[in-house]
């Protein structure tokens, strides 16, 4: 039927062609008699035209003449008009026959991969990820993800598919298909502040690409509920490991300062290789993520604002107990306070306490208050190093990572390193084949 309209035109257009040419042909006149004067002049076609003329007026010569043009006239009008008819006849068969191959193999592809449990398979989001990612291309990664899709893959979002929870909502485990998982942020309730991080952070993952950063794939707007969609980091949080039920039994030295090194290269490039500079304003261990490798990966910024702006009608906003002070009591941000709360994380990596430490009802103490004095005391120092790794490094090793985080948590922020400083006064500590320059025999 398609083709079938296709057609339809053509035809009107043969006609009208054929239509301009009859109408075009010269008119078969009879000269009156006082025109044969002027046909006398003109020289004879034949010696019968000749004749003809001696006898009667040049009329029906010119007759004959104009009708014999006329018909080959007409002949090489059908002739074109046939050929080039015949010709975009045989292209448009070509076409639709080619377009009806195409539709049959998408509707093959489509019923072959749509199972009644897992709806849409994500492989050619997670393929077109893959390949803009490998080929270090700046621009829109994430795409759009059908709600349907994301209910599917996360079991209508069922509790035994959570893998943690924020301020903000909950993040679950979607399974797309055999083997690709993701993590799915469900960000609940709405308001101004919800939508504000919702689209910062998609603005900044969209833009920043880095082995230390979590990589965003897709998202989705839901009515009033928005979604974010990670890459999966099987191992969780470090704040999972660290504190959860394992309690950092799975965490040797050497990979803790391995993830130290992983975030510091993260920072790095967002203080000294982002233009502008950004600062992430959220440093802590729940949005640190480990891979099966025990990779880490800087994740969560909803709360990321460039250099220059930060200072703008911005928020206060972090965790108490790695909030800087100057931030938090005065409202000044620079990358110094990503600084601080990297310190903090490095105090819970060497320590393995938290943060904030719930002592009663209406107290809690500070890590970094309770563990200054002793982080300068050599005598001190590893008796309160986690039970964990206790006795598992070398202490001149020990003792500088100390003297790292004492120098990153400074109450004074010209006093603290900048990140690239720490970051290389941390490599010599790990070894080689977890991303340092540590010779281990």
């Amino acid at each position: 039927m398609n083709l079938l309209f296709l057609l339809l035109p053509m035809w009107a257009c043969t006609f009208s062609l054929l239509s301009i040419t009859f109408l075009a042909r010269p008119e078969s006149t009879v000269y009156p008699i006082s025109a044969s004067v002027f046909l006398s002049k003109q020289n004879p076609i034949s010696q019968f035209s000749s004749e003809m003329e001696a006898v009667s007026p040049g009329v029906a010569v010119v007759r004959v003449v104009q009708h014999q043009d006329l018909n080959k006239r007409i002949l090489i009008a059908l002739i074109v008009a046939s050929t080039l008819l015949g010709g975009i006849l045989l292209l448009l068969l070509c076409f639709w026959i080619r377009r009806q191959k195409i539709l049959k193999n998408s509707n093959g592809k489509s019923k072959h991969n749509l199972e009644p449990t897992k709806a849409i398979s994500l492989s050619p989001i997670v393929d077109r990820f893959n390949s803009l990612w490998m080929a270090g291309k700046k621009g829109s990664v994430a795409v759009v993800i059908e709600y349907q899709l994301l209910e599917a893959a996360t079991n209508n979002f069922r509790e035994s598919n959570v893998l943690g929870e924020g301020g903000r909502g909950r993040v679950y485990k979607a399974r797309f298909d055999e083997k690709f998982l993701a993590a799915v942020k469900k960000l609940d309730g709405g308001g101004q502040d919800t939508e504000r991080e919702f689209e910062n952070e998609m603005e900044w993952l969209v833009k920043i690409q880095h082995q230390n950063i979590v990589s965003l794939l897709g998202y989705c707007i839901h009515g009033e509920t928005r979604f974010l969609v990670y890459e999966m980091m099987q191992n969780g949080s470090l704040e999972s490991q660290l504190h959860g039920p394992t309690q950092g039994s799975a965490l040797t030295w050497n990979l803790r300062m391995k993830i130290a090194i992983d975030i510091a290269r993260a920072l790095e490039y967002l203080h000294e290789h982002c233009n502008p500079p950004v600062v992430h304003r959220d440093i802590k261990s729940s949005n640190i993520l480990l891979d099966s490798k025990f990779n880490a990966k800087l994740s969560d910024f909803g709360l990321a604002v460039a250099t220059g702006s930060q200072n703008k009608n911005i928020k206060l906003s972090g965790t108490l107990g790695y909030v800087a002070p100057e931030y938090l009591l005065e409202g000044k941000l620079t990358d110094k306070s990503d600084v601080y709360a990297f310190g903090v994380v490095l105090l819970e990596l060497l320590i393995g306490k938290k943060p904030l430490e719930k002592m009663s009802s209406t107290q809690c103490q500070s890590l970094v208050t309770w563990a200054m004095p002793q982080l300068t005391d050599r005598s001190k120092l590893p008796n309160i190093v986690d039970p964990i790794i206790k006795d598992t490094m070398d202490l001149k090793h020990l003792y500088q990572v100390a003297a790292v985080a004492v120098l990153c948590i400074q109450p004074e922020p010209s006093y603290r390193p900048l990140i690239t400083d720490v970051l290389h006064s941390l490599i010599p500590l790990v070894p080689m084949e977890l991303g340092g320059s540590l010779r281990v025999t």
